[in-house]
């Protein structure tokens, strides 16, 4: 799936197409946030200059978590959902322009949860 977002991130910006840009980098921000590990306390030699910091090249990194396709497909439903209650809102505010947009954005993501695309 992630394959697919970035791909289509770029033909839409070839394709100058600010809506699907902005939904596609934000679906695949999403994903790597989630891919990430939380943090744990340092241990081993710490820092004088800096409290709780790690010492040593590389003794801060931690391997990212793998997300399933299944996990994808999650985090872009919650993007999904998070778009259609914002444009509900924006139009109950009367803010049609920006409702009219953010629907925009969730019709982007909408294509990657339907089980046909095949993504």
């Amino acid at each position: 799936m992630r394959a697919a977002l970035r791909a289509d991130l770029t033909a839409a910006i070839k394709a100058k197409d600010r809506v699907a840009v902005s939904a596609l980098r934000s679906a695949l921000a999403a994903i790597d946030d989630a891919e990430a590990v939380a943090a744990e306390p340092v241990t081993g030699p710490g820092s004088e200059h800096v409290a709780g910091a790690a010492a040593g090249v590389g003794s801060a990194e931690v391997a990212r978590q793998q997300l399933t396709t299944a996990d994808m497909r999650a985090v872009v439903e919650r993007e999904h959902r998070e778009r259609v209650a914002t444009a509900r809102e924006y139009a109950e505010l009367g803010r049609e322009d920006a409702a009219a947009r953010v629907r925009a954005e969730a019709g982007v993501l909408a294509r990657y949860l339907s089980s046909d695309t095949g993504r």
